[in-house]
């Protein structure tokens, strides 16, 4: 299972959620499991709650998605950096044919978005 952490299930994670800390636990113990932190997010979660960005990217399940030139495209045609990066990672590739699903405790920011979404409301 590929998942991509929004900016606010970062935030969630850095704050204990429960559910967030489940996900980024199978990510590091279970094979199959992906968990991604983009870019743009990561700085919009660190801007919200400081020290969130080191945190994430010191764990060994989360891979950190830079900013290239796709995903700088993708994200010039959008207001919100955060969550253009979110769902430009959440496309389907050729290494992730299905995409990933989102990981957000917002799931009404993602209603209308061609992406599925794992709801981490506690």
């Amino acid at each position: 299972m590929h998942v991509v952490l929004d900016d606010t299930a970062m935030v969630a994670a850095g704050r204990g959620n429960l559910l967030a800390s489940r996900l980024i636990h199978r990510a590091h113990t279970e094979p199959g499991w992906y968990l991604y932190a983009p870019a743009c997010a990561l700085v919009e979660a660190d801007r919200e709650r400081p020290g969130t960005a080191a945190h994430l990217a010191a764990l060994p399940a989360v891979t950190v998605l830079e900013l290239d030139l796709p995903a700088a495209m993708a994200v010039a045609t959008d207001t919100t950096w955060a969550q253009a990066h979110t769902r430009y990672a959440a496309s389907p590739t050729p290494d992730r044919p299905d995409g990933a699903v989102v990981a957000t405790v917002d799931p009404s920011r993602w209603k209308g978005e061609p992406v599925r979404v794992i709801d981490l409301t506690p």
